[in-house]
């Protein structure tokens, strides 16, 4: 995969280079958007009181930006202080395509799709724009949900933390095809190949109290 610089990259950086396997590294923008799009699940690292700490958590893109869903007690929240200030931090998304096994325990390896974002996430204060990017958040998980539902009101929306995130310092990393055999253990009497890995919907299961049938966003649902 190439790495030539290009109008729709996004910029390489010394964050965003890698230092092994780089033939697997892009910074193109569709890639970067394709990956991110079809995931709604991203972990979250930061810095807290000198140690490491990760987070999974909701996100959502918005053109060249991520929101992403939190409380106003997390870590994260308390941490980022005002949108002055801001929160360092590491963003990874990375869907799992196939398991990939080689004749030798050296060789087995992991089809995948990842993008890793550096920067500084911020907390949304404006309430237009924390309630738009709420609903941007239910409906990257289920589209068409966020006019299906009730909206948030003041006492829930003064719960909810959002923070933005730009997407400046980027990368994507890509996997795919069969396993790396060494020619000496082509003979080996190992089986060497690909298993396949992709996320099912199981059908809708309503609540106790439901008397509406599952609406077709939901009978239909499907990502990527």
């Amino acid at each position: 995969m190439s790495t030539a610089p290009d109008a729709a990259d996004y910029p390489q950086t010394t964050r965003t280079t890698a230092t092994r396997a780089r033939q697997r590294v892009s910074y193109d923008r569709e890639l970067v958007h394709a990956v991110l799009d079809e995931g709604y699940l991203c972990h979250l690292g930061f810095v807290r009181d000198g140690a490491p700490a990760v987070l999974p958590t909701l996100y959502a893109r918005e053109g060249e930006r991520l929101y992403l869903h939190g409380s106003t007690a997390s870590r994260p929240l308390r941490a980022a202080g005002g949108p002055e200030r801001g929160l360092p931090v590491c963003l990874t998304v990375t869907h799992v395509d196939g398991l990939v096994l080689a004749r030798s325990a050296f060789h087995h390896s992991v089809n995948y799709r990842s993008v890793v974002v550096h920067g500084t996430a911020r907390p949304v204060t404006d309430t237009a724009e924390k309630a738009r990017a709420l609903d941007l958040l239910v409906d990257h998980v289920v589209p068409g949900r966020a006019a299906d539902c009730r909206p948030a009101n003041a006492r829930e929306l003064a719960a909810t933390a959002v923070l933005v995130l730009d997407l400046a310092e980027v990368s994507a990393k890509v996997r795919g095809g069969g396993p790396n055999d060494d020619p000496e253990d082509a003979s080996l009497p190992h089986w060497s190949g690909v298993l396949p890995v992709r996320t099912v919907h199981g059908a809708p299961v309503p609540h106790d109290t439901e008397r509406l049938p599952a609406p077709g966003y939901l009978t239909a649902y499907a990502r990527g």
